[in-house]
């Protein structure tokens, strides 16, 4: 596993490296009104004891969804997170997901859901790290895992029917914020 948390964490610094290339569509740039579209979730639908909420802040004049909270792997759980369901299917050319990130220095993870994601348990996953300074990271498709065992091995852009920011798997506090979230 640590290994796997590795190679994603790899895969997401190099694409991070050449965020400069390529175009990127918007998906969310927090204006608006994003708190109609942004729904917190815990462990704690199914018995943990996480902790936290998601709240729409200003960081230098630009909108920002900020996660915070305590995770804790009691009572079988182990996160928090904020959900977007999407209004609009992916294109089938879309290569993957871009975020504007900042956090505590810690990793956190992208969790997408689809048609195939039927149990609640069921997610494609992939890790990115939250630097204390803005950052570009590039997530392509390809380094999304199924968590599952009954999904599809590979996601499908068009598949995608919501997009969380999550803190996952361990005890820590968590504290991400996204000012934009994009495909490329």
């Amino acid at each position: 596993m640590k290994l796997r948390r590795a190679a994603a964490g790899v895969c997401a610094m190099l694409w991070a490296a050449t965020a400069a290339l390529g175009e990127s569509e918007m998906i969310e740039d927090f204006k608006g009104t994003p708190d109609a579209r942004w729904e917190f979730i815990s462990d704690q639908v199914m018995g943990g004891v996480s902790t936290g909420r998601v709240t729409l802040d200003e960081a230098g004049g630009q909108a920002v969804l900020r996660l915070q909270g305590e995770v804790s792997t009691q009572n079988r759980g182990g996160f928090i997170q904020a959900r977007l369901k999407l209004a609009e299917r992916l294109p089938s050319d879309a290569q993957g997901l871009e975020l504007k990130v900042r956090g505590n220095g810690q990793a956190y993870y992208i969790h997408t859901r689809t048609s195939g994601t039927v149990l609640p348990w069921n997610f494609y996953q992939a890790e990115f790290d939250a630097t204390e300074s803005w950052t570009t990271v590039r997530i392509p498709f390809a380094a999304f895992e199924a968590q599952g065992r009954l999904l599809s091995k590979r996601l499908s852009a068009q598949a995608v029917k919501s997009i969380a920011v999550v803190a996952y798997g361990r005890d820590h506090r968590a504290d991400v914020s996204v000012a934009r979230i994009g495909w490329y």
